[in-house]
């Protein structure tokens, strides 16, 4: 009994962990630039396709997901540059519909370019599962636990150490006061595009090992990104990320323990929950505007 739950929470925690690196990436262009971006799911997928292509072409892993990540990241800031930055000016909805055009064409392209199939990138090191308590950890499962931490520990120095970090969460306060004092809201906008890019690659890459990955794999991933962050509090980076474990926990257990055909509707079901009782989502504030 206590071996089958702690399976459903290990694996619930390893596809959380991509979930909650989707939401990061949601997160840090709403911030900065007050766009939710529906391509977010596309950065998660060209991370894995890329990492898989790479590889085959003959490189060794480790410089498969280091280029395939580099590659998301410029296509990231090249997605600011060429769609969002000229139409800055336009209202949210319109913004959002340039984002759901932006990953169809990424979709398209990697249809193109790779085919309909379904892809696997190695093991990082080994697929002997290890047993634990009556339960089995997949190596690789450890690898993106690990990645998801070092992932947040980083982001933290660089928002709160670094001067490109400070002038993003400028922005993210207020925008017009940055760019008053010398803040170039244009290249913050950019760099949280690069990095959310970079985000969800690396989430693409170190999950394609256990759950493969296609030109299509993005639509789900970035869709159940979207709800982690609103269920972890949009607007907050780490709540985002500890939506993605929790929803990601939350819908193992359902597959488990109820049945798997409603697995991916679970993670609606709790947002259309949480929306009703707590709009501003777990961690979140709720806004006060003064007149």
């Amino acid at each position: 009994m206590f071996g089958g739950l702690l399976q459903y929470v290990i694996s619930g925690l390893t596809v959380g962990s991509a979930y909650g690196l989707t939401a990061l990436g949601f997160t840090m262009i709403f911030n900065t630039t007050g766009v939710i971006n529906f391509a977010q799911g596309e950065f998660v997928m060209l991370g894995g396709m890329m990492s898989v292509m790479l590889h085959q072409a003959g490189l060794n892993l480790p410089a498969a997901v280091i280029l395939a990540v580099a590659a998301a990241t410029a296509v990231g800031a090249a997605v600011e540059r060429l769609a969002i930055r000229p139409v800055r000016r336009a209202t949210a909805i319109n913004l959002v519909i340039v984002t759901i055009g932006v990953s169809i064409c990424l979709r398209g392209l990697a249809m193109l370019a790779w085919g309909k199939d379904t892809l696997r990138l190695p093991n990082f090191s080994g697929a002997a599962p290890l047993p634990v308590f009556g339960a089995s950890l997949m190596p690789q499962s450890l690898w993106v636990l690990g990645v998801t931490l070092l992932i947040l520990l980083g982001l933290r120095l660089f928002f709160s150490r670094s001067i490109h970090g400070k002038g993003m969460l400028a922005c993210a306060y207020q925008r017009k006061a940055a760019y008053l004092v010398g803040i170039s809201v244009e290249r913050m906008a950019m760099l949280s595009f690069a990095l959310s890019a970079a985000t969800g690659a690396v989430g693409g890459a170190i999950l394609a090992p256990l759950t493969m990955t296609s030109y299509d794999v993005g639509v789900m991933l970035g869709l159940k990104g979207f709800a982690a962050a609103v269920l972890g509090g949009l607007g907050n980076p780490f709540g985002a990320a500890a939506g993605g474990l929790i929803l990601g926990v939350l819908e193992s257990l359902g597959a488990g323990y109820v049945s798997s055909a409603y697995k991916d509707a679970l993670a609606f079901i709790i947002l259309l929950v949480l929306l009703f009782v707590k709009p501003s989502g777990l961690f979140g504030r709720k806004s006060a505007e003064r007149v």
